[in-house]
């Protein structure tokens, strides 16, 4: 009996699983990072794909690297002295090169030139974000590491704390230092796994990465901002002239409807990010409740950073998206209240059309019935005139005068003039 078919896509949605581990990482070591995002709409970017890995390969072909597969989406290799990770998303990609030379200067500019600066800027996009991790033992005494925070951070910007069950100790302060990069540090406990310290660096990458992608939306926000507010302005005053009555109908409804075509058009250019705002900002909380941090001699940590600097920017594109769709609703609910208007006075204007075709097909048949009148009158006379000739050589025969002939005719030939009147009214109805 032949075995069971297998979907064609099993294996690939199995594989796409496991197919980005976490790097496998000691200390003490230095970890260079970057992002790299189209400058245009990433919801067509899937056209450039091409040239995002004809970037990496430009790479590798610089260390003399083996080469990925050319539908690849993901690499992970050696890279001369170094290790490369190099990851395709939606909206961007990310290269991370982790080397063993840690430099004796914390945080060297120097670390990053592994990534050349002529191959920086042939990037095809922009840069998002770069980082330089620095990953070291834990020293014996917390003061130490007090001390290097103090002189590598921005003590008001500081945020740390111990992850994973006091695994390692993690800080940051999310600023951008002056050779371009934001800084990470990280000092692990002796007993840390190599893949547990590959997770932490992950994680804190991440946290980097979709932070900064998230806020894309808060500049939107400001971006569009203005327009929003002169639009809910414009619906409002439409919205006032219906009640006053102070402009007719159709014309508040054709300028109600310009607003709208404007609204929905911003709603269409917004929705894409916002939507990624909100999916990014969720990778950044679940990275962080990952993270299982705890307080650092009372510091703030990574949770309490993101509460009191992150979360406002969050709300606020939170806000304004909810914004545009209530106006949206408000703009749709007008236009049917002003529709229904216009609709109620078009019918009274067809109403008052009809009682006058009413009347005037009142008039127009008492006007036809004189006009029957009038012809029963003139046929008849003419008629009477012609029957007076056709008898007149009878006046004699009968010795009867024309007048009395004449008078004695007229009442049949009116009478039969009127019946002929009546049949043909009643057949042509």
């Amino acid at each position: 009996m032949p075995p069971i078919t297998d979907h064609p896509l099993r294996y690939a949605l199995t594989g796409e699983l496991h197919a980005r581990p976490f790097p496998n990482v000691k200390a003490p070591q230095v970890v260079a990072f970057v992002a790299i995002k189209q400058a245009g709409d990433a919801a067509a970017r899937d056209r450039d794909r091409a040239a995002d890995m004809a970037h990496l390969v430009a790479l590798l072909e610089h260390y003399g690297a083996p080469l990925p597969d050319p539908d690849a989406t993901h690499y992970y290799g050696a890279m001369g002295r170094f290790h490369i990770k190099w990851e395709q998303h939606t909206e961007f990609v990310t290269f991370t090169a982790f080397g063993e030379d840690l430099s004796k200067r914390p945080f060297d500019p120097a670390e990053f030139d592994v990534f050349p600066a002529d191959w920086l800027a042939n990037a095809p996009g922009q840069r998002l974000t770069s980082c330089l991790l620095r990953l070291m033992p834990a020293p014996d005494k917390t003061d130490d590491i007090l001390g290097q925070l103090r002189e590598w951070f921005v003590p008001e910007s500081l945020a740390v704390a111990h992850v994973l069950d006091g695994a390692a100790v993690v800080a940051g302060d999310f600023r951008i230092d002056p050779a371009g990069h934001s800084r990470f540090a990280v000092f692990v406990q002796p007993e840390t796994g190599n893949r547990r310290i590959g997770r932490i660096i992950q994680r804190l990458l991440e946290i980097e990465t979709y932070k900064t992608m998230s806020m894309l939306g808060f500049a939107l926000t400001r971006e569009v901002g203005a327009q929003v507010g002169k639009m809910d302005r414009q619906i409002s005053d439409l919205m006032a002239q219906m009640s006053a009555h102070e402009s007719k109908p159709e014309t508040t409804l054709n300028a109600l409807l310009d607003v709208s075509v404007e609204l929905e058009n911003t709603v269409a250019q917004t929705a894409f990010r916002f939507a990624g705002t909100q999916a990014y900002k969720a990778i950044v909380d679940e990275r962080i409740v990952a993270l299982r941090e705890t307080r650092f001699e009372g510091r703030q940590g990574f949770g309490e950073f993101m509460m009191r600097r992150y979360e406002p920017a969050m709300r606020t594109v939170t806000s304004m998206e909810r914004r545009l769709e209530r106006m949206s609703a408000r703009a749709l609910r007008a236009s049917d209240l002003l529709r229904t208007r216009v609709d109620v006075e078009r019918s009274a204007q067809n109403q008052a059309i009809l009682e006058s075709m009413d009347k005037r097909a009142d008039l127009q048949l008492r006007l036809q019935h004189t006009v029957e009148g009038l012809s029963v009158v003139a046929i008849s006379y003419y008629a009477v005139s012609l029957v007076g000739y056709l008898l007149y050589p009878l006046a004699g025969v009968l010795e009867m005068s024309e007048g009395l002939l004449k008078g004695g005719v007229t009442l049949p030939v009116v009478l039969l003039v009127w019946l002929s009147v009546r049949r043909l009214r009643k057949h042509l109805e």
